[in-house]
């Protein structure tokens, strides 16, 4: 099983306000792993993930992409996680460039460009409520800055009772500039939200 949380003590201040006595994290990495995943087992044959140095301070990336299958065969950059991977016929590129979007590959005939962000998914802490709301906002406005290039484009987050709520409220609008909404929960399956509000087209993605 791959493990996409990250158990960390929460301050003293937000103790109460999280499950089990432990914040869980779904970092921002762990989302990107978990969309490109979903590609590729939906028309994709390769992914190109971009995270930044910060999150691989925070999830271990190479380790998540070798528990789905993957070996690196490729190595380039100073981290220990740039590189290429390879699971058979399918491939993941793994840079540290901005600017490209999080998650990037072709499926079929259609681009599809990925914003991620991640949170803390057992928390009802105003502050870290209102920093998953805002990822949602960000990713969003990320892609409205990406080209309209007719391919698809989807703001990823981490599933939780405030991203949901919020994915339904600005959705439409979302829609009408060709943005669509997608939510990770916490073992990497991925819902879309459809324009009545609801997550539909649940996937899990397979165990290698």
């Amino acid at each position: 099983m791959i493990q996409y949380l990250v158990l960390r003590d929460p301050p003293a201040k937000r103790e109460r306000f999280c499950d089990g006595g432990k914040e869980a994290h779904l970092p921002e990495a762990a989302v990107m792993i978990a969309f490109g995943m979903y590609l590729l087992e939906n028309g994709a044959t390769a992914v190109a993930i971009y995270p930044d140095g910060e999150h691989g301070k925070k999830y271990d990336i190479r380790a998540s992409l070798e528990g789905h299958g993957f070996s690196k065969v490729i190595a380039y950059g100073r981290t220990n996680y740039g590189g290429t991977y390879e699971r058979g016929a399918q491939g993941v590129q793994v840079t540290l460039r901005p600017g490209q979007g999080d998650v990037v590959a072709r499926v079929g005939q259609v681009i599809v460009t990925a914003e991620c962000k991640g949170g803390i998914v057992n928390t009802t802490h105003s502050g870290q409520l209102s920093k998953l709301r805002r990822g949602l906002c960000e990713a969003v406005g990320l892609l409205m800055a990406h080209p309209c290039n007719g391919g698809r484009h989807i703001a990823v987050v981490p599933a939780t009772r405030e991203t949901e709520k919020v994915a339904r409220r600005i959705l439409p609008r979302a829609k009408a500039v060709g943005i669509e909404i997608a939510l990770v929960d916490e073992n990497g399956r991925v819902t879309f939200v459809d324009q009545s509000g609801r997550s539909t087209r649940l996937y899990a993605p397979r165990r290698h």
